[in-house]
């Protein structure tokens, strides 16, 4: 699965450009601590955008599609920051056969973003993961930590508006 690059424009700040210029300073003689270098980058931003990307791969000089290569591969890294309210829904079996999609379809048509995206104000941010943990209340959505179980499609704009949407 392609992971999507943000929509929203990259808006980092002086601080955190200091820090991940510490960071690289640090690592930029060891290429093998390039995973190191980019788990601290999103720390420190919350996500790897290009911008960010770009900055690794000068200072530790290595490729931009090695960096954006690692970014992709590996689940722990984002292209895209995540909302004030994160939600995630579960596509595994068991909530698959009982109409996760049709969730997460809801989802999509009530927030406007689709899968891996997060909305233009920061409020909301969409993802689909293969299990919660909660097959036993099937389908299942977190938004945060919060677990809404036993989901139909229509239960979704109630449980959204509470957050705003």
């Amino acid at each position: 699965m392609l992971k999507k690059i943000s929509k929203i424009p990259f808006k980092g700040t002086a601080e955190q450009k200091a820090k991940l210029d510490a960071v690289i300073a640090e690592c930029k003689d060891n290429k093998s601590l390039l995973m190191k270098v980019m788990q601290d980058a999103q720390e420190i931003y919350g996500y790897l955008p290009y911008e960010v990307q770009v900055m690794i791969a000068e200072g530790m000089d290595v490729p931009l599609e090695k960096v954006y290569g690692v970014s992709t591969f590996y689940a722990q890294f984002a292209l895209s920051p995540k909302g004030e309210y994160n939600i995630s829904v579960c596509l595994g079996t068991a909530c698959y056969v009982k109409g996760s999609q049709e969730v997460l379809d809801k989802i999509t048509e009530v927030v406007g973003i689709t899968e891996g995206e997060c909305t233009a104000d920061g409020k909301f941010s969409l993802e689909a993961c293969r299990c919660i943990g909660a097959c036993g209340l099937a389908p299942v959505m977190m938004i945060n930590d919060e677990v809404y179980g036993k989901l139909t499609a229509k239960e979704v704009p109630d449980i959204l508006k509470k957050y705003g949407a």
